[in-house]
């Protein structure tokens, strides 16, 4: 009965320290670029200035291929509309919410995976010299986020990650109906950064 006893312990006690080398978390700091193309529509045109920006990221491994994430980006540029009245510039602080599914493989040191999620962009206008127009307000758009990327493992804790994200959403107008495009967008935004796993 003893040994029994000793046995299980010692099972029990192999398995806590595999499950505690086993890190099924994550999270990763990365720079962005962040890059818009140009929507027509409605008689107005959208350009924006590309920029770079910051995205912190929080990943749970549900199984060794699928994972759940949690993302935060931040930037800052200049959406620019044109109509053949007007042509208001505004300064915008774009902040990013989303959650996806991520399902990734691994080949020796090397970790691909795709994305898929939702969220929301929360768009606001900068009161500054940047903006033209004083009558601007927020906007906070939903919509999808796709992407895909790879992560190189540098250590048992440590990954250098590349990935590609992509955010589909109605193109702001901030409140000014006259420039209001009525059409959708993607924003761009790759990213390259490290993950420390946990």
């Amino acid at each position: 009965m003893m040994k029994r006893m000793l046995l299980g312990a010692l099972l029990l006690s192999a398995g806590s320290a595999m499950m505690a080398q086993e890190s099924r978390q994550d999270i990763s700091v990365s720079a962005i670029g962040v890059w818009q193309p140009q929507v027509n529509g409605n008689g107005s045109q959208l350009n924006a200035s590309m920029t770079m920006g910051g995205l912190v990221s929080y990943r749970y491994l549900v199984t060794p291929r699928s994972g759940l994430e949690l993302n935060y980006s931040f930037s800052q540029y200049t959406d620019y509309f044109r109509t053949s009245f007007t042509r208001p510039a505004v300064h915008v602080r774009q902040q990013e919410i989303t959650g996806a599914y991520v399902y990734s493989r691994n080949y020796g040191n090397y970790n691909p995976f795709v994305e898929v999620g939702v969220g929301g962009y929360i768009l606001s206008p900068i009161r500054d010299f940047g903006t033209s127009s004083l009558d601007t307000k927020q906007n906070t758009n939903i919509g999808a986020l796709f992407g895909g990327g790879l992560a190189y493992e540098l250590s048992p804790s440590w990954d250098l990650r590349l990935e590609y994200r992509a955010f589909v959403l109605k193109a702001p107008n901030f409140g000014l109906d006259a420039v209001a495009t009525r059409r959708y967008t993607v924003i761009s935004t790759p990213a390259v950064g490290f993950a420390y796993h946990f």
